[in-house]
């Protein structure tokens, strides 16, 4: 399916379809659209589509000069006497429009559109979470949809709407879902689709709506922030690999490996500041389960030990770390071995009877 794309281009280069080779006369109501990156269901996006004859001026039925324009995302059927929000046409099933009938029998062979984006946004479902996708082209030329449109007179205004067609993915991304849009890869595959002159479904069409299988257009796919799954949220990060990305969990484990990757210093010379423990030279008194007691000259530094505690990826704020590098640090104590005692002062002995009878009476 496709919930979600993006298109944050200048209006000027979107007209000019970039790497298509395909002239859009005019687009109409394009001040309607606001480029955005986040582009949601109910929000309004261009589509390409040919003139309608009686609104050419010529009155030629076979007028096949192109327009773009700004429509509503989610289809309302030309029969509808209000727009019903909860009915879910935001996708039309290629197998549906395959098999005929249902609400799409009407327009399938009318009202063709493509819509152009830059890519589209996929959720991937892992366990109790779902992590978001962009798929691209990998030439980083605009992505062209196949779509329907419609339009529908309500309370004296025309709105005019559109839906996107999906089909079974293709083998090399059915990973990511089970489904994704049916791509037109060239301006060849534009002007079948967008062809109406026969007014019918044909089997050529029936052929375009399979999985995407054209190597010369090869897409890509990546991880992107969740902060895309939020509606009206906008970034440029959006449409970025998550890898890229300057903050976050990501940039820790990056760091981590270019960390890694640095080479040990040769032994005798000093170990730089950043320098994790575990990749200093290796040396008997500092290896685990060092039979040597520990001295403190041996101990290290404040900044290595708390690299040691923490590591250089910790998400403490810088005074946090401060802190406990104070109170890391262990002030010396003299050794047992190295005191001396103190002496103790005695009184002089008073009237010592034992010395004196020993020495005898002195002479008077």
């Amino acid at each position: 399916m496709c919930g979600r794309f993006s298109l944050r281009l200048n209006r000027g280069e979107i007209q000019q379809l970039p790497g298509h080779d395909v002239d859009i006369d005019e687009w109409v109501d394009e001040d309607e659209y606001i480029p955005r990156y986040n582009i949601a269901p109910r929000s309004q996006a261009p589509v390409i589509r040919h003139r309608d004859p009686e609104s050419s001026g010529s009155g030629a039925s076979n007028d096949n000069s192109l327009i773009m324009q700004t429509m509503k995302w989610g289809l309302v059927p030309s029969w509808s006497k209000f727009e019903d929000k909860t009915l879910n046409t935001t996708n039309a099933r290629s197998e549906n429009l395959v098999a005929g009938g249902g609400m799409w029998g009407s327009i399938k062979g009318k009202k063709r559109c493509a819509i152009p984006c830059q890519g589209y946004y996929e959720w991937l479902t892992k366990g109790k979470e779902k992590l978001p996708h962009f798929m691209k082209r990998k030439d980083g030329k605009l992505l062209l949809m196949a779509g329907l449109y419609d339009s529908v007179v309500l309370e004296g205004k025309t709105l005019w709407t559109f839906t996107i067609v999906t089909t079974d993915a293709n083998k090399e991304f059915s990973w990511l879902h089970d489904r994704q849009p049916v791509f037109l890869s060239d301006r060849f595959a534009l002007a079948r689709w967008l062809d109406t002159s026969s007014q019918t479904w044909t089997p050529e069409l029936t052929k375009m709506v399979q999985p995407y299988s054209d190597t010369s257009t090869p897409l890509e796919c990546y991880a992107v922030p969740r902060e895309v799954g939020k509606v009206g949220t906008e970034s440029p990060s959006f449409i970025e690999p998550i890898t890229n990305r300057k903050d976050g969990i990501e940039a820790m484990f990056s760091k981590q490996k270019r960390m890694q990757a640095t080479p040990s210093p040769s032994k005798g010379s000093s170990s730089p500041p950043g320098k994790r423990k575990h990749e200093s030279s290796p040396s008997p008194s500092k290896e685990r389960g060092a039979t040597r007691p520990l001295s403190f000259k041996d101990s290290p530094s404040p900044s290595k030990r708390l690299k040691s505690d923490h590591g250089d990826d910790s998400n403490q704020p810088e005074d946090a770390k401060t802190e406990v590098a104070s109170k890391s640090v262990v002030k010396p104590r003299a050794s047992p071995s190295k005191r001396k005692p103190a002496k103790k002062e005695h009184p002089p002995p008073k009237n010592n009877t034992k010395i004196s009878s020993f020495f005898g009476k002195a002479p008077t």
